[in-house]
């Protein structure tokens, strides 16, 4: 079992996940604290309010810091989109190639098909003259 893990760690995975998850954390500090120091007062002044957004409360519920985490949710999901979508760019397109292989094959074998269908019909019309 540790062999296999010691494998594991050491085909880059777990280094990938362990940089992944520590650069999430920091770009997630970095957008919340874009939303609730930069965007939410500006939306709070729109609002013609003078107190923090996040404070904003209704029975006892405070709406203003669940209005604030759903912002934070929508622009890391949106860059996280972005940045997929920049990676995937540069991936190569082999899958698509693959089709096209498998799809002349059927092509070329369908010509095949066709030529000795082509051949038999025509030796049966040299046998019966």
């Amino acid at each position: 079992m540790w062999k296999e893990f010691r494998q594991f760690a050491i085909k880059g995975n777990v280094i990938d996940l362990a940089v992944g998850v520590i650069i999430g954390g920091a770009f997630g500090k970095i957008v919340s604290s874009l939303v609730a120091d930069i965007i939410m007062p500006i939306v709070a002044l729109l609002l013609g309010r003078v107190d923090s957004f996040a404070e904003l409360s209704f029975l006892g519920l405070n709406y203003g810091k669940f209005i604030q985490s759903v912002v934070d949710f929508f622009i890391i999901a949106f860059s996280v989109f972005l940045f997929v979508k920049f990676i995937n760019r540069f991936k190569k397109k082999e899958p698509t190639e693959v089709v096209v292989k498998v799809e002349r094959q059927e092509e070329l074998l369908a010509e095949i098909r066709d030529l000795l269908k082509e051949n038999q019909e025509f030796l049966r019309k040299n046998e019966t003259s």
